[in-house]
């Protein structure tokens, strides 16, 4: 996704909801820049080997239509494999997650790697020094293989030595009625599987009086649901000066921002959320009815391996618990398919886990093995078997979002309005509204009925039901 097209610099996005936030910053950041060059600059993902294939490739092609302009390669991708980036003839410059924020490391000429200390010191807590250091061997030895013209490219310092979390104050997302905020950074755990932590580090949280002055720029600028978002935000609060947990800080939030119609939430996880959160569902209607759990998988034993801190009927009791106070909740869950070890029983847990759970949104990934990480040493699964894994968990999904659909016909539900006639319900579900005088609909806030859905496109159709629901009467309401 190419954004800031209306001015010659360019963010090009890939990965997360937390990347397309801090792509708003860079954007905002260089809209008004005097370089010389037009800047493209890619927010990288590296979640998966494929991730990493698509953003070289990208970088190519942009180079290739834009032979004059400076490409500079961010994100998770140049903080996790600088030198990959920096030996690329069409890279500029690699600049580290940790830095993309400052205008200067776009535009002055001295590089800040000429200690590689400086990148890969691992001077972190010592409970999780030793779980690091395979990962950090291997970036330090990469540096073994890179001349120094391409070295100089790389401003890439320690992400682990990063204590704070400096929020991006953004007043509005452009063209959006949705928008996003970061309150929590990096990660504490150590999945086998994910390479994350080491491009965002340790977990860091944003303290709530700089959430809510973020809260209310964006909804003083018309954006009626507000996003939370960041890489483990179950765990947000812990490392402040004043601990709070993630339901204590959106309780206090909804009291202070009165005037916000809609919070939601990005993903979660079932093991770190207490019995305050199902407090909060059951008491508070601008917590939107939809969450997005990351699961992983539904064998026992492939948690374990994983080590991850839930199972199987775990996620299947937290999904009854909110169903019973929450009646309209929807669930989407993250799944990965073909983790190493996986045999045919294991699979099938996870299928049964989408339909038992009834997870309408899924998102599937095929295991991508990470150099470095755990699970990269344990006997992998062929790559024919993962792809079909993939294939069949997708539609184990689809399956439940079309029995879904199919039984909200005569439903009235609220929708927030985004483009082209289409808004999501407080559930999350796609909602195309018949709008036969053609006029445009305004990005707000409004009730439809249900009428029928598009198996085709996987969405809903509605007639509004009414088109003057006050957001005063909401927050009353609320």
């Amino acid at each position: 996704m190419i954004q800031g097209e209306e001015n010659r610099h360019k963010v090009v996005t890939f990965g997360c909801r937390l990347n397309s936030y801090e792509s708003e910053t860079i954007k905002k950041l260089i809209k008004n820049s005097n370089h010389e060059k037009d800047l493209i600059i890619f927010n990288s993902c590296a979640v998966t080997k494929e991730a990493e294939r698509q953003i070289k490739q990208s970088v190519r092609k942009h180079k290739r239509q834009n032979p004059e302009a400076k490409i500079i390669v961010t994100g998770c991708g140049a903080q996790i494999n600088p030198c990959d980036y920096a030996k690329m003839p069409e890279v500029d410059l690699v600049v580290g997650n940790n830095d993309k924020f400052n205008l200067s490391n776009y535009q002055n000429k001295e590089s800040l790697s000429n200690n590689i200390d400086n990148i890969t010191s691992n001077k972190i807590d010592d409970d999780i020094a030793h779980k690091d250091k395979n990962f950090f061997n291997k970036k330090l030895n990469a540096f073994n293989f890179i001349n120094s013209n391409d070295l100089a490219k790389i401003r890439v310092n320690d992400i682990m030595t990063v204590r704070n979390n400096a929020p991006q104050l953004i007043s509005y997302f452009e063209n959006k009625s949705r928008a996003f905020i970061e309150i929590q950074n990096g990660c504490n755990h150590r999945c086998t599987f994910c390479v994350i932590p080491y491009g965002r580090g340790n977990s860091r949280s944003v303290p709530l009086g700089e959430i809510v002055s973020m809260v209310k720029k964006l909804v003083s600028n018309n954006h009626n649901e507000i996003v939370l978002t960041g890489v483990d935000i179950s765990d947000y609060g812990k490392d402040l000066d004043y601990p709070i947990t993630l339901s204590q800080m959106i309780k206090r939030l909804l009291k202070q921002v009165p005037e916000l119609p809609r919070l939601r939430l990005s993903s979660i996880d079932v093991a770190e959320l207490d019995d305050e959160f199902f407090d909060l569902l059951r008491n508070e209607p601008r917590l939107m009815p939809y969450l997005h759990l990351s699961v992983q998988s539904g064998d026992n034993m492939i948690l374990k391996r994983m080590k991850r801190r839930h199972n199987y009927q775990q996620v299947i009791d937290f999904c009854r618990k909110a169903r019973s106070i929450r009646p309209d909740i929807t669930f989407g869950a993250d799944i990965i398919a073909g983790f190493p070890t996986e045999d045919e029983n294991a699979f099938n847990n996870s299928l049964k886990l989408i339909k038992e759970a009834e997870l309408i949104f899924t998102h599937i990934f095929p295991y991508s093995r990470r150099e470095g990480t755990p699970a990269a040493l344990m006997p992998q699964i062929d790559k024919k078997t993962i792809k079909l894994r993939a294939r069949l968990l997708r539609q184990a999904g689809t399956e439940q979002l079309k029995k879904y659909l199919s039984n909200q016909i005569n439903k009235v539900t609220n929708i927030i309005m985004e483009k082209n006639n289409i808004g999501k319900s407080d559930n999350f579900l796609d909602i195309e509204i018949n709008n036969e005088d053609g006029q445009a609909i305004s990005q707000s806030i409004i009730k439809v009925k249900i009428k029928n859905f598009d198996i085709n496109k996987m969405r809903l159709i509605g007639n509004i039901e009414c088109n003057d629901i006050s957001f005063k009467s909401q927050r009353n309401h609320a």
